[in-house]
């Protein structure tokens, strides 16, 4: 038998290499569990995030906010099979720790937290930032939407072994001015530095956390914001790839953040926004 051709050997090599990746890809999240807040309907970041991690073979368990709120959730949880559906205020440590040991009933770990809460009254996402920040709005909206990471994450830190990840969801607002955004710039600020201290912290124990700019979409939460709807129909012409992006983008990048894939990425602010971050003037004419 003649000795195969090196070329040919190096593109068997290559082939079963990239059947190894394919194999790889396949099931990303099997075995996993993961905690899902911030479902607010069919259309939230979160919910797409859920759809994904499901689909990828992980395990779910859902919290949300109230009464009102378990309405749209349960049944959105219920269809994906989840082993839990807790009622869980994120402003209250009490709920925080009950949830935590609701989940213990079901689980031995959690692998995965993912972190999409936001909120700010009404009346401070509307008008001059400097008019309409009250002392209440600021404590709020920096305790909901930011301290609530860091909460969660030391509640939870007990069931979380080493390869776990905690990813939460921001916003642009956080970096630069986004008029009307207004004090919840501030708090998504607070959630980014936040999640870099953490991933210092948490790193100690082989726990990740990292956080997804996602560019501006059509939800629940931005529906609160004065001019957002505006602001999607000229959002596209001012990327670099010229579309606004899906909720789907947010959870391939959530999959990729909480799967072996970035095993050594954390403390990163990842932004899905279709390139809107790196452009300065847009057009000087």
């Amino acid at each position: 038998m003649s000795p195969m051709d090196p070329k040919d050997v190096e593109l068997q090599r290559a082939k079963a290499e990239t059947e190894d990746v394919r194999a790889s890809l396949g099931g990303l999240l099997r075995g996993r569990r993961a905690v899902i807040t911030g479902v607010a309907n069919d259309r939230s970041i979160a919910w797409s995030i859920a759809q994904a991690f499901h689909a990828e073979g992980a395990e779910l368990a859902f919290t949300y906010p109230g009464e009102a709120m378990e309405r749209r959730v349960r049944p959105l949880a219920e269809s994906l099979g989840a082993k839990a559906i807790l009622d869980c205020d994120v402003a209250k440590d009490d709920d925080i720790d009950r949830t935590v040991e609701e989940i213990r009933k079901v689980w031995d770990r959690v692998d995965v937290l993912v972190h999409s809460i936001g909120y700010a009254p009404r009346e401070a996402l509307a008008g001059r930032f400097v008019d309409v920040t009250t002392r209440d709005a600021w404590r709020i909206a920096l305790d909901v939407s930011a301290y609530s990471l860091v909460g969660l994450a030391r509640a939870f830190k007990p069931l979380m072994k080493p390869g776990a990840s905690i990813v939460s969801l921001s916003y642009y607002g956080a970096e630069k001015v986004v008029r009307n955004y207004n004090v919840m710039g501030i708090a998504k600020a607070a959630l980014e530095c936040s999640t870099r201290y953490l991933a210092d912290d948490l790193g100690q124990e082989g726990i990740r956390v990292n956080c997804i700019s996602a560019g501006p979409l059509k939800t629940l939460a931005a529906a609160g914001i004065k001019g957002m709807r505006d602001m999607l129909a000229e959002n596209a012409d001012r990327t670099p790839l010229r579309r606004n992006i899906e909720q789907d983008d947010c959870a391939r990048a959530a999959l990729y953040l909480c799967s072996d894939l970035s095993r050594n990425v954390t403390g990163e602010v990842l932004h899905v926004d279709a390139g809107q971050n790196i452009v300065g003037v847009v057009s000087m004419g």
